[in-house]
Order: structure tokens, then sequence, then C-alpha cells
């Protein structure tokens, strides 16, 4: 990442406030902007990752992966709250609110760090393979699993109440994007290439139980419709792609505006949000008719986006001007 000078940062920082506030004419299309939250400055090369939302209270975990850290956010009053460090190379966060904990991936230590949402003083640390990126929890039989790099490339399933490695499962390539099923109690994760997700049951978290095929290269971010039973896969190749979460079978390809990060699926408004960081938009889909209906303009390199249920919210993690910029699906 390059580093931005204090003129430097004005210059991008009002050609995304003018490009923000621009959108404020506009009427169509469901997500409405809200402003902007400042966040520390990088202390290094990194930005942000992963991020996610406590119910509940709105609050928001962003991993900071540039500081070594977790930002955490006032959610409901769209305001920085302050940092936990000390987690290097912080890239996967997921909020487990059934048991009121939060997850950091740490790739920099290799670690995954548990602590309770109001209890940062208990934060335990398991050690578990190279480079651990994203995260999914089984809140009935309290396991986590960590997507992971390597050669070979495994992931990690953590027995969660033990804060204890459980199992390590080699998968075909990369893992991106991880998910859990609670119907079929089963982890789906992305795997980059070969183009596939890889299921692993809860029941047998030793091995993989089912492969699904996706047609297109270097599958990304991945959302669950439980409802439907259809699986989201944002795929490097500019495309989405609907599956069957029960047999694969491929049911719709529709384009994106650029390669995706992560994606997030709104069930009550029926949207599905893809973060694009090139060239910097979320792109926003009906997720019954399976058409775009909006793309609004982020800001450059801006690959990560957190979704607040319970209040529509949106966060997009500016990695230029270290800023989360707010929107509410209004539709």
């Amino acid at each position: 990442m390059r580093q931005i000078t204090n003129s430097g940062r004005g210059v991008v920082l009002l050609a995304a406030t003018v490009a923000l506030m621009s959108l404020f004419a506009q009427s169509q299309g469901p997500l409405e902007p809200r402003g902007y939250i400042e966040l520390p400055a990088h202390i290094k090369v990194g930005g942000f990752d992963h991020a996610d939302v406590h119910p509940e209270t709105g609050r928001v975990f962003v991993a900071h992966t540039a500081n070594d850290s977790l930002d955490l956010i006032d959610g409901v009053n769209n305001r920085y709250l302050r940092s936990i460090p000390d987690l290097k190379g912080a890239a996967g966060v997921l909020v487990a609110a059934e048991a009121n904990l939060v997850v950091t991936s740490n790739r920099g230590e290799n670690t995954v760090a548990i602590f309770p949402f109001q209890d940062e003083s208990a934060l335990a640390k398991v050690v578990v393979g190279a480079s651990p990126n994203g995260v999914a929890y089984d809140p009935k039989h309290g396991l986590l699993l960590v997507g992971q790099g390597g050669n070979p490339v495994t992931v990690a399933v953590v027995d969660v109440r033990k804060r204890a490695l459980l199992e390590t499962v080699t998968v075909p390539g990369r893992t991106r994007w991880t998910i859990f099923d609670p119907q079929q109690e089963m982890f789906f994760v992305n795997v980059a290439d070969p183009p596939m997700i890889v299921g692993i049951k809860s029941s047998k978290p030793g091995e993989i139980a089912r492969t699904y095929k996706v047609p297109e290269a270097g599958p990304h971010g991945l959302a669950l419709d439980v409802k439907t039973r259809r699986l989201f896969c944002a795929c490097d190749a500019k495309k989405l792609v609907v599956l069957s979460a029960d047999t694969g079978e491929v049911q719709a390809t529709q384009d994106l505006s650029g390669e995706p990060d992560v994606l997030f699926l709104n069930s009550a408004r029926h949207h599905l949000y893809a973060a694009i960081g090139n060239p910097g938009v979320i792109d926003v889909f009906d997720s019954q008719a399976l058409k775009m209906v909006q793309s609004v303009p982020t800001e450059r390199g801006t690959n990560m986006i957190a979704f607040d249920a319970v209040r529509n919210k949106i966060y997009a993690f500016l990695p230029q001007t270290h800023r989360a910029a707010v929107f509410l699906d209004r539709q």
C-alpha cells in the first residue's frame, strides 16, 4: 500500500467526500449513505480485513491488520471507541452471538483469539495452522472452523469451550470465506483453486464430507440463504454464482462490477451486498430476482464491509482514508 502524505490524504478525503455526498441526491437504490466514522491511522501496510457486528448492541469489530489490532465501533452512535492490541496480522473476525463471544484469526502469529463480548481481559489464544483467515462457528457443538494457508493447505477445527485445537483437515487449495449451515450442521469453505466449495460436517470434523464444483475462477465471498437453501459465491472472475446448498447444483450466474471480496445477505430486505475493491463499490443484488439493483461508490481498494442485520446498516472500511463509510438499507 502506498504512503499518503498529509496533502495527499486531504485530496483523497475531498474526493471521497464529494463522491459520497453526491449519493445523497440519488433517489434510486436501497443503500443510503449516512456519513463516516474516523478510525486510527495505519501504522504499517495492511489496511483493514474482516469485520462483524454484535447484534444486540450494534458494536462493530473490524480487523485493523496494519495495526495488529481489533478496532471497536459504537454502531448506534457511529463513533470509534478503542482498539484491542497485540493481535499480530489480525484478519478474520466473528461475533458468535449465541455464545456471546468474539473471535479473531491472526495471520502474523498463527493463532485465533477468543474472548467474551463483555470481558476483553479474558482473551485467550489458541495456536492453529499457517496464515489463519476466515472463521465460522457452530453454536450447537461449540466448534470454530478456521480457513488457513500453508503447504499443504488446511483448515483447523477448534473446540471453543475447551479453547483447544480439535482437528486439522487438508483441503485441495487456498481457502477464502467460510460459513456455517445450521440445517445440515455443515461448514462450507470456499477454495480458490481448484474452484470449489468444501463441506465439513460438525459430527465428523476431521474429514471432508462434500465438494461442490464452482464454474468460475476464484471463489471468494460466500453467503447462505438458510430458507431458500441457496449458496451465493462471489468469484474473482467477476461473477456471482448461485448454487443449491444441499446438492451443489448451479442455479444461476450474474456479473459483478469487478473482483469481489466479502459477501453478505440481508434476508429481511432480500438484498445481497458484494464488496468490490476495484473500482471501489458495493454491488447490491435483489436476492430473489437475482438482479443487480445498485452499485454504490466507496473508495478504491475497499474490499471489506460489515452488515448489521438488526439495524440494516452496512459499514465499508476505506483503506486510503482509514475511515468507515456508513450506509442504511432503507428498502
